[in-house]
């Protein structure tokens, strides 16, 4: 009975020491600005009319969060902001593989004329307002926004 206490505590005492030490690694990533990733999946939203809030995204992250609202593609709030592509909103419960090739094109366009900078605030709009990309429109969308975070 002793036996089994000693090796309780002792696994107690291994899972403090690392809990601990993930809590320093994790500050220290937060301050080295490292450690914020996204998946292909995630695409999310930002704020809606507030153009103050799109500035404060470019001034960088807060560190308040695991992962920056900057970097992520997931939805953070259900605020949206538009991006003068309020025309989109037609397209709310489409699929994405239901446009036609001149409404792929119109996607496209928009994607095209952001500046590098708004891409991935476009992409949590998008989300937010429960539009779903055309999947060739989507695939490039992803392949800019890694190569604008390949630049960071």
């Amino acid at each position: 009975m002793k036996g089994a206490l000693i090796i309780l505590l002792v696994l107690m005492a291994v899972g403090v020491v690392l809990y601990i030490g993930e809590l320093k690694y994790r500050k220290r990533e937060r301050k080295n600005g490292e450690g914020n990733y996204i998946e292909d999946d995630d695409i999310g939203g930002d704020n809606k009319d507030d153009i103050k809030e799109g500035d404060k995204e470019e001034e960088g992250c807060c560190g308040m969060h695991l992962v920056c609202e900057k970097d992520s593609l997931s939805p953070m709030s259900g605020d949206i902001v538009y991006y003068d592509d309020e025309e989109l909103d037609r397209f709310f419960g489409r699929s994405g593989n239901d446009y036609t090739p001149e409404e792929v094109e119109e996607f496209r366009e928009i994607l095209m004329t952001l500046r590098p900078e708004d891409v991935s605030g476009w992409a949590r709009s998008v989300t937010a307002r429960r539009l779903e990309l055309p999947s060739d429109v989507r695939d490039e969308l992803l392949m800019l926004v890694n190569e604008q975070r390949s630049k960071i």
